[in-house]
């Protein structure tokens, strides 16, 4: 039988020696191109808009819930309205509702809506129906009607000027909120009074400072990232 012949290698060893050297300049030439030609664009607004979204997601990436940034601009509005810190007010809205992602905006006991506000608290405590828990029998049409809360002494609120004020639409809750947290204590620097004033149980003042803490450590880059984003 013949012997095969030995295969020989498409490029001698001398050649792939030449062709790494070779390599080695072309290389560091492109990536010094590449590096420069980034430091050129990187100002560019298109370019700093993808880079503010990265670290908009790095910041949420520490949150165990993402702050929905299409809430910032309401939660910062009503700050600048009733002097709550929007980092409070987003707090609140992760513990109540976990940003309004419960499967029904009701609790067991009747509080209702993205902050979930008793119907007596939102509409008024000097509601005739209203005792105990804050349940009350008021009627549908009165629970949003702003002249009947004004009337009673509720906190619920039209931040939007339509004409109602309702716990299910995320800017009047929110508004709603900023309202009676600032009565309560915040506008005279007392925010764990004002939370305790929210809901009577010290676990609840826990968890809402824990987030509230953690949110303000970002707060100023999460508002300008998501105020920019609404122009």
């Amino acid at each position: 039988m013949a012997k095969s012949k030995k295969k020989q290698p498409l490029l001698s060893p001398k050649v792939k020696i030449y062709l790494i050297v070779l390599l080695i300049p072309i290389s560091l030439t492109i990536y010094i191109f590449a590096f420069f030609s980034w430091q050129q664009i990187r100002g560019l607004p298109f370019i700093e808009r993808f880079t503010e979204k990265s670290v908009y997601q790095q910041i949420q990436d520490q949150f165990d819930l993402e702050i929905p940034i299409e809430y910032i601009p309401v939660y910062v509005a009503a700050e600048q309205k009733y002097n709550v810190p929007w980092t409070l007010l987003a707090a609140h809205h992760r513990v109540e509702t976990r940003f309004s992602t419960m499967r029904t905006l009701i609790s067991p006991v009747g509080a209702e809506g993205h902050m979930q506000f008793m119907p007596c608290t939102f509409v008024g405590w000097k509601h005739p129906s209203c005792k105990d828990l804050g349940l009350g029998e008021i009627p549908e049409k009165d629970k949003t009607n702003p002249a009947v809360i004004k009337k009673y002494g509720g906190y619920g609120v039209d931040a939007n000027g339509d004409g109602i004020a309702d716990p299910f639409d995320i800017e009047d809750a929110i508004f709603s909120a900023a309202k009676f947290l600032s009565i309560a204590g915040v506008r005279n620097g007392e925010l764990k009074k004002a939370v305790f004033q929210y809901n009577h149980s010290d676990a609840y003042v826990e968890d809402v400072l824990y987030y509230y803490k953690q949110y303000r450590d970002y707060g100023e880059q999460l508002k300008q990232i998501a105020m920019d984003d609404t122009k």
